[in-house]
């Protein structure tokens, strides 16, 4: 069994693929090659397109990883043959039919509410204010204060769009459930994980785990590497 050494890193939505950076330096620093996919978040489809797109240059194939929104984008961009297995870091494995919006439309009891702000123009942020405790608690203050004043607006089109046929039905799939998130709810994480029969690890971290524990969520992309093909 050879191991898969391409990489294609997804972004979420309120954020770029900036925030990867410690998960690149660790994956390129064991001789990984790294993409990262720069999603407008415009529109499902769009950002579906746009990591095909990064698939298709690859010289080989890749391990496809996503974070938060990202996995929407995964899960139908996955089928491309060149995704050799997928990665989910508290992310969104939609089923066939499924939207962001649909699966954040009722929170259950006592769940954690994320602080979108209303639509501006098609458009949602996260309020500034609730940005660090909700999306990034575990990270330093100054990190997170950046990263609420640099939000990339996240198209409601985006939210609403529909996966088709899901990638992890047909690809070997991991999943990291953030077990501090009050973005994505625990135990909405591990369902989907559950259902996408995933190789589940269990790390503490907010919705940033991909950034204050880039190691963990390294070592989970070098192992899915190791064990796709």
């Amino acid at each position: 069994m050879s191991e898969v050494r391409n990489v294609v890193l997804v972004h979420g939505g309120f954020v770029d693929g900036s925030g990867w950076r410690r998960v690149y330096d660790h994956l390129t620093g064991e001789g990984f090659r790294v993409s990262v996919v720069q999603n407008q978040t415009l529109s499902l489809e769009s950002d579906v397109e746009t990591v095909r797109q990064v698939l298709g240059q690859q010289d080989g194939p890749a391990i496809l990883v996503g974070h938060s929104y990202g996995g929407a984008v995964i899960s139908e961009a996955g089928t491309h043959p060149a995704a050799a297995g997928l990665v989910y870091v508290t992310a969104f494995a939609l089923d066939q039919g499924e939207s962001v919006s649909k699966l954040i439309a009722d929170p259950p009891p006592g769940a954690p509410v994320p602080p979108i702000l209303p639509p501006q123009h098609g458009f949602l942020f996260l309020d500034r204010e609730k940005f660090a405790d909700s999306f990034a608690a575990d990270l330093p203050a100054g990190e997170a204060a950046f990263m609420a004043d640099s939000q990339v607006p996240w198209g409601v089109e985006a939210l609403d769009g529909e996966i088709t046929e899901p990638a992890w039905r047909s690809k070997p799939t991991w999943y990291l459930v953030a077990t501090d998130d009050r973005m994505i709810p625990p135990p909405a994480q591990r369902m989907m994980a559950e259902r996408a029969g995933a190789t589940v690890v269990e790390q503490a971290g907010s919705h940033s785990v991909y950034i204050s524990q880039a190691q963990v969520v390294a070592a989970l992309i070098k192992s899915a590497a190791q064990n796709s093909r």
